[in-house]
């Protein structure tokens, strides 16, 4: 069977598409972003300039960026170019005193490719030439990571200590942040840093609203994750996942750990999936965070205009009974919703008769755009559970459309009589609903 499709004009693509990032790009204005990948990003210039004109749009929308740019292929490179074969212990690189000038080569090479990116950028973007926007320094003090399991790391390094209030200055100027990988001790040695770890410790002491990693993509990879799902995710992929994705997502744990908010994991090669995946709900990438992203919980009077944009269109239809904004305010410590980032995309109410030790089970919708993610069986699962801690023995419902679903969920047709009194004196007999019980 064949579906239309309804195909947009350009006119309307860019409605819809104001109408949805407006509210994002209020929300972000003047937001902390520290945002990290790696080298291997630098290393398809195409692909990667597209990046740099998102960064520069995000700049341009009032966000403060901090961006952190890993080096491991650029420095794996020029150490091969003169002759020294890479060590590493646990992931971390060996790093020798003769290794310091060529590793600072690379990383210098880099920093000022993307310096150079940037400016351009920046100066095509306001046609005024803003390349002082763009501002690297030495805003990560290092040490040693010393010897580990028997083995002398060298040079390589951790942070110690972030110069908050520089960054901060430098953001409040304006300028995009570049931090490289390189930090100096306060006696002034130098430190090979992991970007991952310089990304999150900056995202930490900044108190960023997002640490968001430019990284490889994984199939198949769920749109929202809690720590629980990125703990199991590295302790049952085994070799499938990438070095790279593997250090972010270790990453992201101990940031969210730590205190960031949201993480989020965003392919570099899809053209425009940043932009995407910050200013459209649902996004395009992977959401790590301690909190919930989406969640049922029992509704309050800021979600009145929520609830009423689900079930005003199901009451002009005559799918649920139509209720006054005054009586919804009066009944709303029955309902309960499910948010997402925010919004309310879910309703339901229940209704206890503890005489009867029943409740009525109402107003159970879901937006939809989001009615194949098993929602309305949660909300169903929830409510359920809050009857049986109120003492009841099941719930009963009235339905004049949706009969199928709530079937497949264990209701039973009920004749009017299993009714509690009370509500049987309510039934209306125009409407002529069905009835439907299930004990739980």
């Amino acid at each position: 069977m064949e579906t239309a499709t309804t195909v947009l004009s350009p006119q309307q693509v860019l409605v819809h598409g104001l109408r949805n990032a407006v509210p994002y790009i209020r929300e972000h204005d003047g937001k902390v972003f520290v945002v990290a990948f790696g080298g291997e990003a630098l290393a398809e210039p195409e692909s990667f300039n597209r990046v740099v004109r998102d960064l520069v749009l995000l700049a341009d929308l009032g966000v403060r960026l901090v961006l952190v740019p890993g080096a491991r292929p650029q420095i794996n490179r020029r150490l091969a170019q003169v002759g020294i074969e890479p060590q590493f212990h646990k992931g971390l690189r060996i790093t020798e005193f003769e290794m310091i000038d060529p590793l600072t080569e690379a990383v210098g090479a880099l920093q000022f490719d993307l310096l150079s990116w940037l400016s351009t950028r920046l100066s095509m973007s306001s046609g005024s030439g803003l390349a002082q926007r763009v501002l690297t320094g030495n805003f990560v003090t290092a040490r040693p990571m010393g010897v580990i399991d028997g083995v002398d790391l060298g040079f390589t390094g951790a942070v110690r200590r972030v110069d908050v209030d520089g960054i901060r200055d430098a953001l409040g100027d304006g300028s995009i942040v570049v931090q490289s990988n390189l930090g100096f001790s306060p006696t002034g040695e130098l430190f090979n840093l992991r970007a991952e770890e310089v990304a999150e410790s900056l995202a930490v002491s900044l108190g960023a609203d997002k640490l968001i990693f430019l990284t490889d993509p994984v199939d198949n990879l769920p749109s929202v994750m809690g720590l629980p799902d990125v703990h199991q995710l590295l302790s049952q992929s085994g070799s499938a996942l990438s070095d790279e994705f593997r250090l972010h997502l270790e990453s992201a744990i101990r940031a969210c750990s730590r205190g960031v908010d949201r993480v989020h994991l965003v392919d570099r090669e899809d053209d425009g999936a940043l932009l995407v995946e910050l200013f459209t709900r649902d996004g395009c990438g992977t959401l790590i965070s301690a909190e919930p992203f989406e969640r049922i919980r029992a509704a309050s009077l800021d979600d009145i205009g929520g609830i009423v944009a689900l079930i005003e269109p199901l009451e002009q239809t005559g799918v649920l009974v139509r209720r006054s904004r005054e009586q919804l305010e009066l009944e709303l410590d029955r309902f309960v919703v499910i948010e997402r980032d925010g919004d309310i995309i879910g309703c339901a109410a229940l209704y206890p008769y503890p005489d009867a030790q029943s409740a009525e089970l109402a107003a159970l919708v879901v937006h939809p755009a989001y009615q194949r993610g098993g929602r309305a069986g949660r909300l169903l699962g929830f409510l359920e559970l809050r009857a049986r801690s109120m003492g009841l023995k099941s719930l009963f419902l009235l339905s004049t459309q949706t009969m199928a679903f709530f079937k497949e969920k264990g209701f039973a047709a009920e004749n009017i009589s299993g009714l509690p009194a009370e509500r049987q004196a309510l039934y209306n007999f125009k409407r002529n609903s069905k009835i439907y019980r299930k004990w739980i």
